[in-house]
């Protein structure tokens, strides 16, 4: 698949000339045995001057030219990984140029009950030039840490959506219990096992991965039986509350989910032999905000108890 020059020449806007060149080497389709036309070349002769000044500096020809299209040589095939690691390198010092370079500010995403008020008024306190926003995210919502909508994320693993290359502060561990409605036949137990659930079905929700559906079903169980689920799904945390508190589902979370405490007619029993549930702060591993190390420390301090 041949990319579009648009594509290169934005790229090539955006960085210097010799880096941008790499670039469009580096992000380009061809490959020693695969045929690309050579349109692209005698379309934007900058690019192509370019490309054969590099291949003069360097001393090889990297791109064989022919009127069937243009591969890779051997040297191009080897010069390849190294201009690719060279154009990640030069983003990263953009990133982290202009992140010294700009006000200070970091937006802090927290999901579900959690309450951020001291820990942001601790940062506002230490950082007075700083810029510290917050933004509150539903249950699977999650997404908008790698979508960059939020720089910090304060939340319960694991999380609904895959995620990749972060870096996770484990803030506390939270048990996880059964959630019944008060007139519930397990109701007045203390404590009940995985088998005990064999026929209670749970709250199904949307929009999750499976290890997180998984994790909150009590899966794989000692039976090897799924959890049974009953209609409809639920869309929202309150909607599976709903469910729950009229008897339909069982539900399993987080002891500390402060939401299930503001209904009289839910109740909570503990599940024995199973792992807790963990808040963390999370926030991407490649970022260089300065203020993220700071963000992890306020999280530590406040919300590790």
């Amino acid at each position: 698949m041949t990319r579009s020059l648009e594509g290169w020449q934005i790229r090539r806007r955006s960085t210097p000339a010799w880096i941008s060149t790499c670039g469009w080497c580096a992000t380009s389709p061809w490959s020693r045995n695969t045929g690309t036309s050579a349109g692209p070349l005698r379309r934007c002769t900058s690019l192509g001057r370019q490309l054969q000044r590099l291949e003069d500096q360097l001393g090889v020809q990297l791109l064989e030219r022919t009127h069937q299209g243009t591969r890779l040589t051997a040297a191009g095939e080897a010069f390849l990984p190294r201009a690719q690691e060279l154009l990640a390198a030069a983003h990263l010092a953009r990133r982290t140029a202009k992140a010294a370079a700009a006000p200070h500010m970091v937006t802090l995403g927290y999901s579900d009950d959690f309450i951020v008020t001291p820990m942001v008024h601790d940062l506002r306190r230490q950082y007075p030039d700083a810029e510290i926003r917050t933004r509150h995210l539903v249950w699977n919502d999650t997404a908008a840490l790698p979508d960059r909508r939020v720089d910090a994320l304060i939340s319960r693993l694991p999380f609904p959506y895959e995620m990749d290359n972060l870096q996770l502060t484990v803030l506390r561990d939270e048990p996880r219990v059964l959630v019944v409605s008060t007139d519930h036949p397990m109701a007045a137990k203390d404590s009940v096992g995985v088998d005990d659930l064999a026929d209670e079905p749970v709250v199904p929700c949307t929009g999750a991965t499976t290890t997180w559906r998984r994790f909150w079903r009590l899966e794989p169980r000692p039976d090897g039986i799924p959890a049974a689920t009953t209609p409809p799904l639920a869309e929202s945390y309150e909607d599976k509350l709903e469910l729950v508190a009229e008897g339909r589902a069982v539900a399993v979370l987080p002891i500390g989910d402060r939401r299930i405490r503001t209904r009289p007619d839910l109740t909570t029993v503990a599940i024995d032999g199973i792992d807790p549930a963990q808040v963390v702060i999370a926030s991407r591993a490649d970022d260089p905000n300065p203020l993220l190390p700071p963000v992890h420390r306020a999280a530590r301090q406040h919300l590790s108890t």
